[in-house]
């Protein structure tokens, strides 16, 4: 019976489909069809390579997205040998060291789904591309009518470049560990791998920090425009560590300082060179605060920080902030950016700041993130620092789309689908090429953000054109073609429900 079983299987007639059409993004490297197609049914099964327990999560992401819409029971299981027809197949191989870290190969027959990666990174990214060659309503949360098809052919695929993130403001309006576990999810659909969460600001305190307490419960207790506010335990804080570590997502924490910094004159007098506590600030201007960079106190309180931060983050940076210190004399902001470069690296952690720390002396392997000023992003390069691609005019998320936008505001652009997703890191500013360049990064500020809706709104789709400049070579992007594919992917957001902007440029289907 499982002979006969094996035959009807393998001479069953499939449906021609052709991989080159599929609407994938990112856009990956290299696809290559054999127009005919895999049945994904009750009887596969996935199966991961027994000495390889590292696939054992993104084995069972794997089953627990195709479960819910087919109605199968899909497990996912080790195997010390190949596994049987109809079978999606996950292992790791040292041979595949031309795909490096995060690439992958999908190799899809009709009989068997394979995904090869040198490292797990790789077949977690993977399985994002298998989710997208799957009907849209593979991502819904309830049983939906097959057949579940999947075309054939294979694509070897790995990114252009090595970080690819968004940043959260949760300061100026708090978003609640589960909204962020949301985030994470969508931006894990679209093989970004970084989160930088701005846990500090004039308007709130987001992370507890044990030796200074009085930062959250007062900080911590209000918002844009009043109201309640909020924070992160520890607890909570290394519970989002873990979930966006497990799809290949590292957080990055942002301190911004000594700017950006009322929520914490607030709380503690004497951080202020007056010794006086400042009032809790809810409004939305920027420039106006700053630490008291003559104290001594000022640099304990920055190392509690970074030491208990440091604790909680096994990701390789943390992020100082340094933007909009407008009251801050450069004599003093500078000797301010050294040493609290110096306490970071004391901490083992690599040093993130906005463009304007590029002013001060850089510390070896120093990021610079490229918001504003490209003349702060070269003085970064001649320093040796590599440049995060971020400028406000094309990855401000929290910028309108158009006039007519009901969130968000309009000081850098307006930003539409197509000017976020038409330009190239490497060439926007003379002098800093792909070598200079550590990735790009999505940049949401929340003064005009109150809810996930809101945020999913100003977020997609512009996101998914960021997360393909990040992914695919600049010389196979193009605007006319991608808006093709990011109008098939209307369906998708909708199943899962991603709240979009519908924009005019797209042909929607």
């Amino acid at each position: 019976m499982l002979i006969l079983s094996a035959v009807l299987f393998s001479c069953t007639p499939r449906t021609p489909m052709d991989l080159l059409k599929e609407s994938i993004i990112p856009k990956p490297a290299s696809v290559t069809a054999t127009n005919s197609s895999f049945v994904l049914s009750e009887k596969t099964a996935i199966y991961y390579q027994q000495s390889s327990e590292d696939l054992s999560f993104s084995g069972q992401y794997l089953a627990d997205i195709l479960n819910p819409s087919t109605g199968f029971n899909i497990r996912a299981e080790a195997t010390g040998q190949n596994p049987g027809k109809g079978s999606i197949y996950l292992t790791l191989s040292d041979d595949k060291s031309e795909l490096e870290k995060e690439g992958y190969e999908l190799t899809i027959t009709e009989d068997l789904i394979t995904i090869t990666a040198q490292n797990p990174a790789g077949i977690f990214y993977g399985i994002q591309t298998l989710r997208q060659l799957l009907p849209a309503k593979i991502e819904s949360s309830s049983v939906q009518e097959g057949p579940w098809l999947i075309a054939t052919g294979s694509i070897i695929d790995k990114p252009e470049y090595e970080y690819r993130g968004a940043m959260l403001d949760v300061s100026r309006h708090f978003f609640k560990a589960e909204d962020v576990k949301q985030f994470i999810d969508m931006l894990a659909a679209f093989k970004l791998n970084a989160l930088h969460l701005h846990l500090s600001d004039d308007q709130g305190w987001r992370i507890e920090i044990k030796s200074w307490p009085n930062l959250t419960t007062h900080g911590g207790s209000t918002k844009v425009d009043g109201g309640e506010g909020g924070f992160y335990t520890q607890e909570q804080y290394k519970d989002i560590v873990k979930y966006a570590k497990e799809r290949f997502i590292i957080i990055i924490p942002e301190i911004d300082m000594p700017g950006h910094t009322n929520a914490a004159l607030a709380s503690y007098a004497e951080l202020n060179c007056d010794g006086k506590a400042r009032e809790l600030y809810t409004g939305i201007e920027v420039g106006f605060s700053t630490l008291c960079t003559d104290s001594e106190i000022t640099y304990q309180f920055i190392d509690d920080v970074v030491r208990e931060l440091a604790e909680l983050n096994p990701g390789p940076y943390i992020h100082i902030g340094g933007d909009e210190s407008h009251v801050t004399p450069m004599e003093d902001y500078i000797p301010f950016i050294n040493r609290v470069q110096k306490i970071v690296t004391k901490y083992d952690k690599k040093v993130l700041g906005w463009d304007e720390i590029a002013h001060a002396s850089l510390e070896p392997n120093a990021t610079v993130q490229y918001w504003s000023k490209a003349e702060n992003a070269t003085k970064a390069v001649e320093q040796g620092a590599k440049v995060l691609m971020s400028p406000a005019t094309k990855t401000y998320l929290d910028m309108q789309y158009d006039s007519t936008t009901r969130w968000g505001q309009h000081w850098a652009a307006y930003i539409e689908v197509d000017a976020a997703y038409s330009w190239d890191p490497a060439s926007l500013v003379p002098g800093i090429g792909k070598d200079n360049i550590l990735g790009v990064e999505s940049a949401l500020w929340t003064e005009t953000i109150t809810n996930l809706d809101e945020l999913e709104y100003m977020v997609f789709p512009r996101i998914v054109g960021h997360a393909e400049i990040g992914w695919t070579k600049a010389s196979d992007r193009n605007w006319d073609e991608y808006k093709v594919r990011l109008g098939n992917q209307s369906k998708r957001f909708k199943a899962m429900r991603i709240n979009y902007y519908p924009s005019k440029l797209v042909p929607w289907k």
